[in-house]
């Protein structure tokens, strides 16, 4: 006579379904997916407004991002939002002794500010923007990097975390047609928009002109550029200057660098992410200044 196993295979899909369950909730407590609404399928994703923020208020999300800023002596905290979870995994402490207000809050009070694609891991951090750098401030750094109107703040984020990594000076990109400091930025940046100068500037010939004067060599990356970038390095003091995908570098930035250089890649695609083109001329550019 053979056994039903309905009930026994019924029962360990009800303890699968549980463990996956009870492991999701844990990483909504913990910030790391976004929490259904409870009227999601009524309402539209468009039913969410971003908070109105003042002219230099910045909301920053994400471990990585609030931990390096609340280690930024430069940067001007006004609240914290954080839930019990995250708070541990920052080690913050005793909350009532941190010189600035703190709110628990849970993970759904977070997307309602953030909204629901916002990764914040359980903390928001209310701050000041950074204080602005001037370029003579440059004049000691052997390498930094411009942007030619590089829109996409996800992009440019990465591109601040390779910065860091290659221990350049700055980052300089223009005021129009950049991102501003942001939450999505700074997440893109995994906590590097503490670490490296973001000056924004009206106008990038004048600023290409100031960096000559400064003794910078200016190189414009293109890929119809006459030579390979490794070898257009002439000086000890490098400026990078990369332009938006698709359009590249606008022809006015074409004509006043001191050098177009190209990547010569060797395989079938030609082109590259602008913020993985920005890594390769980093290293390069590193490997020019140690001999």
């Amino acid at each position: 006579m053979s056994k039903d196993r309905t009930g026994d295979k019924s029962a360990k899909d009800t303890h699968y379904a549980n463990l996956r369950r009870a492991h999701r909730d844990a990483k909504r407590e913990r910030g790391e997916i976004p929490t259904p609404k409870e009227d999601r399928r009524r309402k539209a994703p468009a039913d969410w407004k971003a908070p109105q923020l003042a002219p230099e208020q910045v909301l920053l999300y994400g471990l990585h991002t609030v931990r390096a800023a609340l280690s930024n002596p430069a940067r001007q905290i006004i609240r914290l939002s954080v839930t019990q979870n995250a708070a541990a995994r920052l080690e913050l402490g005793e909350l009532s002794d941190l010189p600035f207000p703190v709110e628990t809050v849970s993970p759904q009070d977070l997307d309602k500010i953030l909204g629901p694609d916002a990764i914040h891991q359980g903390v928001m951090l209310e701050t000041r923007a950074l204080p602005t750098r001037r370029l003579d401030a440059l004049r000691d750094c052997p390498l930094i990097l411009v942007l030619d109107q590089v829109t996409d703040p996800h992009n440019v984020g990465a591109i601040m975390r390779s910065a860091v990594a290659f221990d350049a000076g700055a980052l300089i990109t223009t005021m129009r047609h950049s991102p501003t400091e942001s939450g999505v930025l700074a997440k893109s940046a995994s906590g590097a928009l503490e670490m490296i100068p973001y000056i924004q500037i009206s106008n990038l010939a004048d600023t290409i002109e100031e960096l000559h004067r400064l003794g910078f060599q200016t190189i414009g990356l293109d890929s119809e550029g006459p030579e390979p970038l490794e070898g257009t390095f002439s000086s000890e003091k490098i400026a990078l200057v990369l332009g938006s995908e698709g359009k590249g570098l606008r022809q006015k930035t074409r004509s006043i660098v001191t050098a177009l250089a190209r990547l010569d890649m060797p395989g079938a695609i030609k082109s590259l992410n602008v913020s993985n083109a920005a890594a390769i001329a980093m290293y390069a550019a590193r490997q020019h200044l140690k001999r």
